[in-house]
């Protein structure tokens, strides 16, 4: 059994910028695709972005050009660089690593834009 514990998430300005991260433990992660998520209070879960094992990112429209994922096999880790922090980015984030045959979800860390 998998385990994805995300970290990194706060409170902080509009304009300003944070750093998710995610850790998994197993050795599911290098081959897998992984992805952030959001939920908003309210609103269902939506994708952020996504990374495939191969390295290829795809992004939701309204974060393109100022959120960046990245990856480090290696370390069992999943990054999401995140910029120009807006209030509607405001909700809890989860990471995710699935497949065909598997789908695994951390529990997620708040993160808090103020205008």
């Amino acid at each position: 059994q998998a385990q994805l514990v995300e970290s990194g998430g706060g409170l902080v300005q509009a304009g300003g910028s944070l750093r998710l991260s995610c850790a998994a433990s197993g050795s599911i992660f290098s081959i897998n695709a992984k992805g952030w998520y959001r939920q908003a209070p309210g609103k269902q879960r939506e994708l952020v972005a996504v990374i495939t094992g191969g390295g290829t990112t795809s992004y939701a429209d309204s974060v393109k050009g100022r959120f960046t994922v990245s990856r480090d096999n290696a370390k069992n880790m999943m990054y999401l660089q995140m910029n120009s922090l807006k209030p509607e980015d405001t909700a809890v984030y989860y990471c995710r690593v699935f497949s065909s045959l598997l789908d695994y979800w951390g529990q997620g860390t708040q993160v808090t834009v103020s205008s």
